[in-house]
């Protein structure tokens, strides 16, 4: 190893700092703040190449699918501070992260500075003195195949959005997108919602009851619950014998099972009343549980939202934060697997806790087995070759990094301890009716004798379909007690022939339950059952979906818009392979493949954008590639795609301002237009009845609650509920025409007449409380405050799409309230014109909370409220707060970290000139510089 100065370049401000803690004073660790170049927005080409191959998709689709790189203009300070620092070093280290993304960060890095030392790949899986020791002395080349694997990735996500997207742009809404991923994991959603949509409930009956062993016995008194599962030789129903269309499942019907409803049962009850009650069988068998796995990307994402009640996104983002600061392993990793030293740290620290015999004899190993894992990574583990218990590291991690940390532990060392034991015991007891046939009943218990991996973690479970009483609609019996796995319930003991006294006994009504909408936690889990995908990309997948409108949350249960609707009956109808969940796992198959080096990338895109001979494999071949495919796309309804049929003529429609219930089934006379209204957020897809759609309507088509008549101008002021929100507005008479005017006079003429004046309600007012003072107040607006002395231009007060605002000519001020609009000064609309502006007319306001000073600057850290969001900031530089990083929540510590991230980007500004890169089609070749 060389003796002269090195350069290492790391992804971000927190690693590289990590990192140059544990080497010498010979390595400068700098960081490249994720990736410097991309793809550009063809819009933002250079001129003179528009017009080029490169101008549809900054892609050459027919020149080998060559891409066109350009450095992003707040990285430009960046690169130049990098090629400053590699002039005065002997060797480059590149230290990013080991899998796709990171191998292409390292990649465009070589690329854009152009080395002229020695180049090393330098790689780990944890931060810590170890690992980077280790990482210093197995240095390798840059992975040419990882590169390919995700340039093609990337390629292939540009074609499918820039062909599919406009498609959506024209028949449903400007500004929507079309993802490989992110389309599939909607379509899950909203395929979810149409079986709830569709879903009919069923009702059943059931018999319940307490039992206990009769005086005189072993466990005389000790009572249990138990359930009716039998009548004769027929099988009772339960919520699992019912389909989602509220009828028995097919082999209920062939099994004779009886449905009881409440008639029968009470009849059950009855006569039952004074029966003799004793034990039919008795089973007893063993019972043993393993522990879970460690956790990989997918499943820390699923157990986060779970236990933690985190998103993907905030799951990821906290354990990015214990990952770069040394406190857990690389947490982007497909692999449950454990290295030899972190097996032995977690055995021994089983046994220095819990003891010897939690420890099995042999180490345990686990394997992926999802198709196509990457195994190139460990399980997320705590980082270190002994690792550190949550209460050594209580003092240095809080709130979400220490929850997450504690799970992370819990899970890894549980993973290396002894099964859970125990024995679960199932008796059936029951007695005859008088009508001769034998009630039967049943009940469950477990006992865990040694608990094993239960002393450290356990793991949680999605949400199963329950009764609407919360009762299990599947038909699982609880055991005796309410216990389930894990419980120490116990049976008394009993025998076969054994009298029992019944008590309590009672019929109770149930009804089974729509599917359950998808959580985060289980659309992860779907998605990478059905192989969509990686699970690294699911956090961000997750968000897209949500900040596109497509997806919405209601708790933790994923709710799809009507938008969704639409995009995705489009998708399906006329872009059916693409959203095909088998065809997208085998995309993914195939981009294993590239990176495995199995596969040419260039003839890979070629057969997905151009189609394929026949004869080939290509899932797409049949229309001629993407690119086919939206050539010969044909007629699309737009009108169809955005109805969604509710009943009885009434549809749901997507219109440009939102969605709204429309009755087609009313006749109309010539001119008329179908009643229509709007449908408020809080109504889910699944609610939408006919008779929600009709009230809805009814409520559109009232005339509006009477205020009184405005004593100027006589006319009546109504109340009403509008498409936009609640408004008042005044009653016009009809005007009075002449018959013989033709239509086109009629409209003119019409179109001439004076309209009626409106006002939007306030936030603070109430459609069924507003008064007609409030209600003229409102119809004056805007409001006249007075003249500027210096312009002599009028200055009004008045109330907009983003609040109350003052307005001078064409320039706009926030107001501090609504209620300010009537009564603003002219003094204080002076005084606000005379500050500074700030964002869309925004005034000074006060901070919303103070976190102390800045270590780097000195200065004050404040969280405002700005144009986009709340922000951080220490007077010099602002860094706009994440999605998960709520204000009452947000730290000193979160907010220097925020404030650091931005001042390693430097200011964004833009360039003159871009650099730009195309990179060859030949592997070896270098890219060209532009």
């Amino acid at each position: 190893m060389s003796n002269g100065r090195k350069l290492v370049i790391v992804e971000s401000p927190t690693k590289a700092k990590k990192i140059a803690g544990y080497l010498g004073d010979d390595f400068e660790v700098e960081a490249s703040v994720g990736h410097i170049r991309d793809l550009p927005q063809p819009s933002e080409l250079p001129a003179d190449m528009k017009k080029g191959p490169f101008g549809k998709f900054a892609v050459d689709v027919d020149g080998g699918f060559t891409p066109y790189y350009e450095v992003y203009p707040d990285k430009k300070k960046k690169v130049a501070e990098l090629k400053r620092l590699l002039k005065t070093a002997d060797e480059l280290y590149l230290a990013t992260d080991e899998d796709r993304e990171g191998e292409a960060i390292a990649w465009h890095l070589l690329e854009e500075l152009r080395p002229k030392v020695p180049v090393k790949r330098m790689v780990f899986h944890e931060i810590t003195p170890e690992a980077i020791r280790r990482a210093l002395e197995n240095t390798r080349d840059l992975d040419e195949n990882l590169v390919d694997a995700q340039e093609t990735r990337r390629i292939l996500d540009r074609l499918y959005g820039y062909e599919v997207s406009p498609v959506l742009w024209r028949k449903i809404r400007q500004g929507l997108s079309a993802g490989r991923v992110q389309s599939v994991a909607t379509r899950l959603v909203v395929e979810r919602e149409r079986e709830r949509m569709a879903f009919v409930p069923a009702s059943y009956w059931d018999v319940t009851g307490r039992f206990a062993p009769v005086e005189g016995a072993v466990d005389a008194g000790q009572g249990f619950s138990a359930r009716l599962v039998q009548l004769g030789d027929s099988r009772v129903a339960t919520g699992r014998d019912f389909d989602d269309r509220g009828g028995m499942v097919p082999a209920a019907v062939r099994d004779g099972v009886v449905q009881l409803d409440e008639a029968a049962a009470q009849a059950v009850v009855t006569g039952l009343a004074d029966a003799d009650f004793a034990v039919r069988s008795l089973d007893t068998k063993p019972y043993t549980r393993r522990p879970a796995a460690p956790f990989t990307t997918s499943t820390l994402q699923q157990e986060a939202g779970r236990k933690l009640r985190m998103s993907s996104r905030q799951a990821m983002r906290v354990a990015q934060g214990l990952y770069e600061n040394g406190y857990i392993t690389y947490m982007r990793t497909d692999s449950p697997s454990l290295s030899a030293e972190a097996t032995d740290a977690a055995r021994r620290q089983a046994a220095e806790l819990y003891g010897a015999e939690y420890v099995p004899d042999a180490p345990r190993s686990y394997v992926s087995k999802a198709k196509g894992a990457q195994e190139a990574h460990e399980a997320i583990r705590p980082a270190g070759d002994a690792f550190r218990t949550p209460a050594q590291v209580a003092k240095e991690l809080r709130g979400d990094e220490f929850r997450l940390y504690e799970l992370i532990w819990k899970r890894t060392v549980a993973s290396q301890m002894a099964d859970a034991r125990g024995s679960t015991a199932t008796v059936r007891l029951g007695a005859p009716l008088p009508d001769g046939r034998d009630a039967l009943f049943t009940a469950s218990g477990t006992v865990i004798t040694f608990r094993g991996f239960l002393a450290a973690y356990e793991e949680g479970s999605d949400t199963d379909r329950y009764a609407e009483d919360g009762s299990p609609a599947d038909g699982r019996a609880l055991g005796a007690g309410g216990s389930t796995d894990g419980d120490a319930s116990r049976l008394p003991r009993v025998a076969e022939g054994d009298a029992l006294d019944g008590s309590d006994l009672e019929a109770g009504g149930h009804s089974t339950s729509a599917p359950p909408r998808f959580t985060e936690a289980s659309l992860v889990k779907k998605l990478e059952e059905l192989g969509i995908g990686r699970p690294s990309t699911y956090a961000s997948t997750i968000s897209t979906v949500q900040d596109r409108g497509y997806v919405t949350t209601r708790g933790q249960a994923l709710v799809p818009s009507w938008l969704a609707f639409a995009v995705t009956r489009l998708l399906e109808e006329h872009f059916d392979r693409l959203v095909d969940y088998r065809f997208t796992a085998e995309m993914e198959e195939d981009l294993d493949e590239i990176a495995a080096g199995e596969r040419d990338r260039v003839e890979w895109l070629s057969e997905f954008y151009f189609g394929s001979d026949a004869g080939t494999q290509a899932a797409d071949a049949e229309a001629g590639g993407l690119r086919g495919l939206v050539e010969n796309l044909g007629e699309i309804d737009a009108r169809g795609i955005n109805s969604i049929d509710v009943g009885e003529g009434i549809q749901v429609r997507i219109g440009r301002y939102g969605p709204y219930v429309e009755d087609n089934g009313v006749e109309l006379a010539e001119g008329q237009t179908p009643p229509r209204a709007s449908i408020p957020d809080e109504i889910a897809p699944d609610e939408m009845t006919v008779a929600k759609a009709r009230e809805l309507l009814a409520a559109g088509a009232d005339d509006g609650r009477e205020l009184g008549v405005d004593p100027e101008s006589g006319y009546t002021i109504i109340a009403k509920a509008g498409r936009y929100g609640p408004y008042v507005t005044e009653v016009l008479p009809e005007p009075q025409l002449d018959e013989g005017l033709s239509a086109a006079a009629k409209k003119k003429a019409l179109a001439a007449l004076p309209k009626p004046r409106t006002g939007s309600l306030l936030k603070s007012q109430d459609l069924a409380t507003v008064s007609l003072t409030e209600a003229l107040a409102l119809l004056s607006l805007p409001r006249v405050v007075g003249t500027d002395p210096e312009s002599d231009a009028v200055i009004t007060a008045q109330n907009g799409r983003y609040g109350p605002y003052l307005k001078k000519g064409t320039d706009s001020r926030t107001l501090p309230s609504e209620e300010s609009i009537f009564t603003v000064t002219l003094a204080e609309a002076l005084e606000i014109y005379a500050q500074p502006k700030r964002g869309r007319g925004a005034t000074t306001a006060p901070p919303l909370k103070e976190l102390g000073d800045d270590p780097v600057s000195g200065k004050p850290i404040v969280v405002k409220d700005g144009r986009f969001g709340a922000y951080v900031t220490d007077g010099t530089t602002n860094a706009t707060l994440r999605k998960d990083d709520a204000v009452e929540s947000i730290t000193a510590e979160r907010a220097q970290e925020l404030l650091a991230e931005k001042r390693a980007k430097g200011p964004a500004k833009k360039p003159a000139r871009r650099t730009t890169t195309a990179r060859s089609t030949t592997k070896k070749a270098p890219a060209a510089k532009k």
